[in-house]
């Protein structure tokens, strides 16, 4: 499904690699200490959020977390390298399940829906971006990367880049409404804007 979207190799575009890298191999302690600094950095900002309480919560010591990661900023890069391949995951094995260009583009926005379910602290790389800001982080060529990556997804599901920019950004508005928007019915609505932009009527 997609093989442009997932494969990594010589042709991958420079703007999608950052998000297509594999996730490293971790230990046991590895692992709960990028689980405890995942939900840390979702619900608090990965500002602040210090390396004491990850390792705290994750029941390991500071230097477990430093030997396993390098760092912290490594550390969030990781996060969210991690959230985008879990989300495109889930993204894709649901888009498999139909056919046609229009039902899946349809179907991105019940997925979001049901993908966001309560969390209400919006999109965790606009959060991320919105602390870190356009410097050397290693964890803004993976913002960058799923936003490029989300982008080219509807590009490839219509088979034309201005309709596809067209739904990337009601796409990343449907994500503001629902969350800090609080409005439940945006992506009721934003498929009715997606039908529009597909000329099939609201």
């Amino acid at each position: 499904m997609l093989p442009t979207l997932t494969r990594l190799d010589e042709s991958t575009p420079a703007a999608l690699r950052p998000v297509l890298q594999p996730l490293p191999p971790l230990t046991s302690a590895g692992t709960r200490l990028l689980e405890a600094a995942s939900t840390l950095f979702y619900d608090r900002g990965v500002r602040a959020v210090g390396v004491d309480l990850i390792a705290e919560s994750a029941g390991t010591t500071k230097k477990t977390l430093y030997d396993r990661f390098g760092s912290k900023d490594a550390l969030v890069a990781l996060y969210l390298l991690r959230r985008a391949h879990r989300w495109r995951e889930h993204l894709l094995a649901r888009l498999a399940e139909v056919d046609g260009p229009d039902q899946r583009v349809l179907l991105v926005f019940d997925v979001l829906e049901t993908w966001m379910g309560t969390q209400r602290r919006g999109c965790a790389f606009v959060n991320a971006y919105a602390e870190l800001g356009d410097g050397d982080h290693p964890a803004v060529p993976v913002v960058r990367a799923e936003k490029a990556w989300m982008r080219t997804l509807f590009d490839t599901l219509t088979g034309d880049p201005a309709l596809g920019a067209h739904l990337h950004l009601l796409y990343e508005g449907t994500l503001v409404v629902l969350t800090a928007g609080a409005n439940p019915l945006a992506a009721e609505e934003a498929r009715g804007a997606v039908r529009v932009a597909l000329g099939r009527g609201a």
